[in-house]
């Protein structure tokens, strides 16, 4: 149960997505499933308010590039697909707490599809805490990150004024990173 390649390589796109250009593979309980060249990733799909605690990318960078091609290609269910980054994501030594918490973002993403009355408690366990948890930092990041885009704006205006830009004006950097 881990990856066997010799190691992650990828192209960028453009700002927000990523090419594989090694296969990746992974090595599961009775599958394997490899990830081809030439697939394209974005990492870990976080809220730009949420990046100072899980960066796009890190040491679940590999389990975020197998979820996402999981998902796309609908080799297992979208319950295994989630569990399978879980369990990567222990292999990889993310904690406890960051672990659940991104496995809770995961199920919520896929609309909790495929879970039993059991799996929608376990997920209620973990995720209220987490907006409890996170509701103070997410609500100072946003006001800031909205701050930030009207400061933006100003300086976009004043450029606009003096003809120094001919650039269209900034849009809100609020949803991801």
């Amino acid at each position: 149960m881990a990856f066997v390649d010799s190691g992650l390589v990828v192209e960028e796109l453009d700002a927000k997505f990523w090419r594989v250009v090694n296969p990746l593979v992974y090595q599961g309980d009775s599958e394997e499933f490899v990830i081809p060249a030439g697939f394209r990733t974005d990492f870990a799909s976080v809220p730009r308010a949420l990046v100072w605690l899980v960066p796009r990318y890190g040491a679940y960078t590999r389990a975020a590039i197998l979820h996402d091609f999981l998902r796309n290609t609908n080799v297992v269910s979208t319950v295994d697909a989630d569990g399978l980054f879980r369990r990567c994501l222990h292999e990889f030594g993310v904690s406890l707490p960051r672990r659940w918490m991104m496995w809770a973002a995961v199920r919520l993403a896929s609309g909790l599809r495929g879970a039993s009355l059991g799996d929608i408690a376990i997920w209620l366990v973990i995720a209220v805490p987490s907006v409890v948890f996170l509701a103070v930092p997410v609500i100072v990041v946003q006001t800031f990150l909205l701050l930030f885009w009207f400061v933006e704006l100003a300086f976009w205006s004043a450029s606009r004024l003096t003809r120094r830009t001919t650039a269209p004006p900034p849009n809100p950097q609020l949803k991801t990173a």
